[in-house]
């Protein structure tokens, strides 16, 4: 998979795991149709990654689908390995392996699910990547071979994404971050940076949806938590804000909102700081509904 195969916009979405398959499909055609480079996903308690690969890739032609990320903590190395060498032989050139997993510490419970013990993420994700080149190929090998990314945020999981992989995908990040992260990886490394947008031009109201958002991950993510403060933004953007939540200057930053115009002023500022692909997700009141309507203004704009 080369840079220009990505395209310089793509769309990130969590949209589909609410979905029923058959909506995911025609979704991902019409993604595709309307000319975006990459429909990446995230991983959480819905559809698999694996899976949701499968129905994104088996609806369209061209456009590439990426994990973005499949957690390591949800399946052993050589099951990864296995799904990405199957989906790469499938559809050549077309998939793209995000990796990730942020949880550190013993084992414990997230929204009621028992979750197994990680270690420290940067030796982990190292021995991860150990174990799945590891794996020795008894099928028919991928040609191209697939490309992997890994969710970095810090210097250190930078160094390794830009030393160990085609690159990093970092999320829930403002352009203070793509302008380090490319310093930090160099120039030939893949930077793709997620973009959270509100496409409204009422601005209490873009906001509120994304301060909503941004409370989310200040409130319960510490490895974003510490990226953030990493940039500046301590206690008082954290938590200072409106209802003891995040302040504007640290919404503003995260979200872009507004209209076409201020979202594209946004994307075009992370690829002038040295990202090679932005993927945009379109944030809305209700985040369970595809907003296919935001994607269809947006597309003319950003391609």
């Amino acid at each position: 998979m080369q840079r220009d195969g990505l395209g310089r916009v793509g769309i990130w979405t969590f949209a589909f795991d609410g979905q029923p398959a058959g909506r995911v499909r025609e979704a991902a055609a019409e993604i595709e149709e309307l000319g975006y480079g990459a429909i990446w996903f995230g991983e959480a308690f819905g559809r698999d990654s694996v899976g949701q690969a499968w129905l994104v890739l088996g609806a369209t032609r061209r456009i590439a689908a990426a994990s973005g990320i499949a957690n390591i903590a949800f399946r052993d190395p050589i099951a990864t390995a296995g799904a990405e060498r199957t989906l790469g032989e499938a559809f050549p050139g077309r998939y793209l392996l995000g990796l990730g997993g942020h949880r550190a510490g013993d084992a414990g419970e997230l929204d009621g699910y028992a979750m197994p013990p990680v270690g420290r993420p940067v030796p982990m994700m190292r021995a991860y990547l150990d174990a799945m080149d590891a794996v020795p190929v008894h099928g028919v090998p991928a040609d191209p071979a697939p490309r992997r990314v890994l969710a970095a945020l810090g210097p250190r999981m930078l160094e390794l994404a830009a030393e160990r992989t085609w690159g990093a995908h970092p999320y829930f990040v403002p352009v203070e971050h793509t302008v380090r992260a490319r310093r930090i990886m160099g120039p030939d490394a893949f930077l793709g940076v997620e973009q959270a947008v509100v496409l409204d031009t009422d601005p209490a109201r873009a906001r509120e949806i994304a301060r909503a958002h941004v409370r989310g991950y200040v409130q319960a993510a510490e490895h974003q938590r510490a990226s953030v403060r990493r940039l500046g933004y301590g206690d008082d953007d954290q938590t200072g804000g409106p209802g003891g939540g995040p302040s504007d200057r640290l919404v503003d930053a995260i979200v872009a909102h507004g209209d076409v115009d201020a979202i594209r002023a946004r994307v075009r500022e992370h690829l002038d700081a040295g990202a090679d692909h932005v993927c945009v997700q379109v944030l809305t009141a209700d985040p369970r509904e595809l907003p296919l309507e935001q994607w269809r203004e947006l597309a003319p704009a950003l391609l």
